[in-house]
């Protein structure tokens, strides 16, 4: 039985947690939960699962929500309300399910418990991922991830030895501009950029994946996670979204995970593992598939590719400058002060600006990515 504190609860990787439980409820037990601001949802999850500790890190919706919570549950407020909830929750695995670098603080507070850790929050490894990483092993804790591809690379990879991986094949939808040519870049608009072909994500994820910033940080993400070197991780578009990621061995041989589209299937390995279980989802038709197709990025009308494995194989503080400058250029776009391209450019900016400084610690990384939110939000500004 795993006991999971969800952090990240309302959004829709904590709403497919939640499904998960539901359904595999011998091996899966709610035991807290948190959110940002959602009140109506959180308290509805809270009446579902009948956890007794939950946190909002919104203060004025925290004041709302414990009007509406039962007595008995406890409320943690705040950042530090996420850290004070993994500490005494009595939880041995936290998901982390946060959008942003706000689930680093309680993810390492997870790992200084001595808690398992499932990850859904990229920007944990790509911001800190040396911290996580020497952290994790020196508590003798699991990090197991969350995100289909990394979940799909982590079960392509059990039983094999290390040395025999040649490559990491990070599977892409494309986004929804895969055929779009490269001069209608700068004109598409916000509803265009939302409409995900694939995945109905939150706003922020969904920009990533228009852009390939997502790919980008999945592919930091899997350095730290599979302890492999960038030029090994390789990105190749799968418009069809089944096959989640493989990974290529010594003697050419590729092996892949595949499965339909829905995070419960990652969500579930990553609580079981090492057991597979039984569940309700939806079985692979191979003959409703049909065919599956695979194409090379467009790496030149996407920069984003190449931003990222340049921050990666540098690394020390420049993952979190392009980490926290893609945030701040994100947010941006989505408030119509930039146009699409000028995600990647503000993020090119700022990398070059940087002074990378390596083998950081928190404190360095804290300070790295104030710092590149600060230059990312006065290129947006002279943008306008």
């Amino acid at each position: 039985m795993r006991k999971v504190l969800l952090l990240g609860s309302t959004g829709s990787i904590g709403t497919s947690a939640l499904k998960v439980a539901r359904d595999i409820p011998e091996r899966m037990q709610i035991v807290g939960l948190a959110a940002n601001s959602s009140v109506e949802a959180l308290v509805a999850q809270v009446r579902e699962t009948g956890v007794k500790q939950v946190a909002l890190t919104d203060p004025a919706a925290a004041a709302k929500a414990r009007a509406l919570l039962p007595a008995d549950v406890v409320l943690h407020t705040g950042a530090q309300g996420l850290v004070d909830l993994v500490l005494q929750s009595d939880a041995n695995m936290v998901l982390v399910a946060i959008v942003g670098t706000a689930g680093l603080a309680p993810a390492l507070a997870a790992i200084e418990a001595g808690k398992h850790l499932a990850v859904a929050s990229k920007e944990i490894l790509v911001m800190a991922g040396e911290a996580v990483t020497e952290a994790a092993k020196r508590k003798g804790v699991n990090i197991l991830p969350v995100d289909s591809e990394h979940n799909a690379i982590f079960q392509c990879l059990e039983g094999h030895r290390h040395s025999d991986v040649q490559r990491i094949l990070l599977t892409a939808s494309g986004g929804p501009f895969r055929t779009l040519p490269a001069e209608q870049l700068p004109h598409v608009t916000l509803a265009q950029a939302l409409k995900h072909p694939t995945w109905t994500m939150g706003r922020k994820i969904t920009i990533d994946s228009a852009t390939l910033f997502n790919k980008g940080l999945e592919m930091i993400e899997a350095k730290w996670l599979f302890d492999v070197p960038m030029d090994k991780i390789e990105v190749v578009v799968h418009p069809q979204s089944i096959v989640h990621s493989m990974v290529e061995f010594a003697d050419n041989s590729v092996i892949a995970q595949l499965s339909h589209s829905d995070m419960c299937f990652p969500i579930q390995y990553a609580v079981t593992w090492p057991d597979r279980v039984p569940n309700n989802l939806k079985r692979l038709n191979f003959a409703q598939v049909s065919a599956l197709h695979f194409e090379a990025p467009r790496i030149a009308d996407f920069p984003a590719l190449n931003l990222a494995r340049h921050a990666g194989t540098i690394g020390g503080t420049l993952p979190a400058v392009l980490n926290a400058a893609n945030e701040v250029a994100v947010e941006a776009f989505l408030n119509g002060k930039i146009a699409f391209p000028g995600i990647w450019q503000t993020v090119e900016r700022v990398m070059n600006a940087h002074q990378v400084i390596a083998h950081p610690n928190l404190e360095t990384l804290i300070e790295a990515d104030a710092w590149a939110r600060s230059k990312a939000s006065e290129w947006v500004r002279n943008a306008d």
